[in-house]
């Protein structure tokens, strides 16, 4: 459905390419069967009208075998008990739209599941522990500001926010949608340059598997494209001047450089041995700029741009 309504409204007659491999080669687009070994389907449109590059990926990732690295990483950021040696599985479905005119944001989204078997470290003869998280969110990096746009979108991950997690639920408080919001700005945020990458949005991790959060993670994807189409719709037809497109291509610049020096997800998948590095690096944008010690004119929309850069703000209030 998302792959329809992407190229509906690019109106380019550009399709999205598909990449099979793994265990997707060998079944059909009618099989409804889970595969039971490692593999993923990446789709990209390239060239279109209003989506310059775009992205959709599916990986699956079965029996993997966790670092002692890995582990402590995840430990740590859960504070549950994992160890090398540990086996994992994680499937991840992700979204990256790099659009052609500056005046409409790139949009970016995914949710994902990580689920460990611990071995039985008690001989306790318990068997192993299985232990699954929830990951995700959703976020714009726009090249000009449209507030009104900015706080659309940050409303509608408010209210779903609130609709599964009211006040009073077990997790309204470390998962409200102030507190992933919160999180999204600290996440992609570029320390070498003191900035964030765009205007943020919601981003989770490390949340328990139950049926509620499933719930919300459904909830999350459900909420892609109804937050990011009407944003695209009102602005995909505006007349912008080379220079804005210039701007476009600078900002792109600071986009890979987040990816390649910060990304947990790019650095997790460059990691694997014989990684797929054209599905790990299918985020990047199509063309970037860098020029060297770039200065924004006084008073003008890319420096209203960097001051929220900067210092984030709320866009939206209870």
């Amino acid at each position: 459905e998302i792959i329809n309504e992407i190229e509906s409204m690019d109106g380019s007659g550009e399709m999205f390419s598909e990449d099979k491999w793994g265990a997707f080669n060998e079944i059909n687009e009618n099989d409804a069967t889970v595969p039971s070994e490692s593999g993923g389907i990446t789709r990209v449109l390239q060239d279109g009208n209003v989506v310059e590059k775009g992205a959709c990926s599916l990986t699956l990732i079965r029996n993997g075998v966790l670092s002692a690295e890995r582990a402590a990483t995840v430990s740590g950021r859960s504070g549950v008990d994992v160890a090398g040696g540990d086996s994992y599985s994680a499937a991840a479905l992700s979204i990256v739209l790099h659009t052609r005119s500056p005046l409409v944001p790139t949009f970016r989204s995914d949710v994902r599941i990580f689920l460990v078997r611990a071995k039985d470290r008690d001989d306790d003869n318990k068997g192993e522990e299985v232990m699954a998280w929830f990951g995700g969110g959703a976020d714009l990096t726009p090249y000009y500001l449209f507030d009104s746009d900015i706080e659309e979108f940050h409303g509608a991950y408010q209210n779903l926010c609130s609709s599964h997690f009211p006040q009073g639920h077990d997790l309204a408080e470390s998962y409200s949608y102030q507190s992933m919001k919160r999180w999204c700005d600290e996440y992609f945020y570029l320390p070498a340059r003191s900035e964030h990458r765009g205007t943020g949005g919601i981003f989770f991790d490390d949340m328990a598997a139950t049926a509620d959060t499933l719930r919300f993670v459904e909830g999350v994807a459900n909420t892609w494209m109804p937050s990011w189409m009407p944003i695209v719709k009102r602005h995909k037809d505006g007349e912008y001047t080379d220079e804005q497109r210039r701007w476009q291509l600078l900002r792109r610049g600071r986009y890979l450089e987040f990816n390649l020096l910060y990304d947990r997800g790019v650095k997790f998948g460059l990691a694997n041995a014989n990684p797929r590095v054209e599905g790990v690096m299918v985020s990047a944008p199509p063309l970037i700029a860098w020029e060297y010690n770039h200065e924004v004119a006084e008073g003008s929309e890319e420096e209203r741009l960097m001051k929220i850069l900067k210092e984030p703000k709320d866009w939206v209030f209870s």
